[in-house]
């Protein structure tokens, strides 16, 4: 009998040995699958299908309470002659590539002043963080009150120092709205950039400084061929989250002026956000924030080029 069984299973199953189930359980590659399952539903139910609805909407004619129907391409035909879409188009281009540069370039230069062996250095770290772990809206709030065209601190200051005559309008002018926002941004954003890129510096070896000074190099080529380039992989990913956080920034803009004056400090974020929900037109609201999507998308595949170009994670050369 057992000769029997043995021939009707085969010599493999006999032995016990392992069946295509087993492993695929084994596999390291569908181990890692696994684990990411979680995370992969997380992203499906809290992004990916937000963003296939705004999509959605955006090809109808939804308002808050009724439903709509579908009309093309409509919506954005209508922002297309929209002369408010596009300078929300040109304020928030100009809010993200003036913050951004100038977050990156204090950033950087505060990472460096810290990395440097400064008296009482882990508090000043923690003091840098400070703008960036304050919540946003009290940020925004206090930046309110500085910017107050009566009782603005700058103004009360810049009048007793005798260089100016009257307190600045700092929110009721339309340049000086932008500048004021803009240096709002800022202010929250360094913290971020510069912790981040200070990450990036520990892990750059003293060796290589040590041999660079033997060898005659100044500070600025210390800088130039071996900050920058070790540094450059960490500044590509902390600039494009810079990018993209400053890009849909809502917040700061909203509290601080509700898009004013006369629409001068409107974003895309906070445009989509007062013809959807203020006025209820939900479909020409999501066009709205769907039309954010390729400058996002942009300033991702920027990061993600210049990454593939020089592979240093892998210890590539830079062909």
């Amino acid at each position: 009998m057992a000769e029997i069984a043995y021939a009707r299973v085969g010599p493999k199953q006999a032995l016990g040995a392992p069946t295509a189930w087993n492993r695929l359980k084994a596999n390291h590659n569908w181990l890692g699958a696994w684990f990411m399952l979680p995370a992969a539903a997380f992203l499906i139910l809290f992004l990916a299908y937000p963003l296939g609805l705004g999509v959605w909407l955006s090809l109808t004619d939804t308002k808050i309470g009724r439903s709509g129907v579908f009309i093309g391409t409509e919506n954005y035909e209508w922002l297309w002659d929209d002369s408010v879409f596009w300078l929300s188009v040109f304020n928030t281009l100009l809010y993200t590539i003036v913050a951004s540069a100038i977050k990156f370039a204090v950033g950087l230069y505060l990472a460096l002043l810290l990395n440097e062996n400064l008296p009482f250095k882990a508090i000043l770290r923690a003091l840098v963080l400070i703008p960036f772990i304050v919540p946003t809206v009290l940020s925004a709030i206090a930046f309110w009150w500085i910017y107050d065209s009566q009782f603005s601190i700058v103004s009360w200051t810049l009048r007793h120092l005798g260089l100016i005559a009257a307190n600045i309008d700092f929110l009721g002018d339309t340049w000086n709205a932008r500048w004021s926002v803009i240096f709002a941004n800022i202010w929250r954003g360094v913290p971020f950039v510069a912790i981040t890129l200070l990450a990036g510096l520990q892990t750059v070896s003293p060796s290589l400084y040590e041999a660079a000074t033997i060898d005659g190099a100044s500070a600025w080529q210390r800088f130039r061929y071996i900050t920058y380039p070790l540094l450059t992989p960490i500044i590509a990913v902390v600039m494009t989250f810079s990018v993209l956080f400053t890009f849909t920034d809502f917040q700061l803009i909203w509290v601080l002026t509700r898009g004013g004056p006369v629409n001068a400090t409107h974003l895309m974020a906070t445009l989509s956000y007062q013809r959807a929900i203020i006025a209820g037109q939900l479909g020409e609201g999501a066009a709205i924030s769907t039309a954010m999507i390729p400058f996002l998308l942009a300033a991702i595949l920027i990061s993600w080029f210049g990454l593939q170009r020089r592979k240093w994670q892998q210890g590539e050369s830079n062909d």
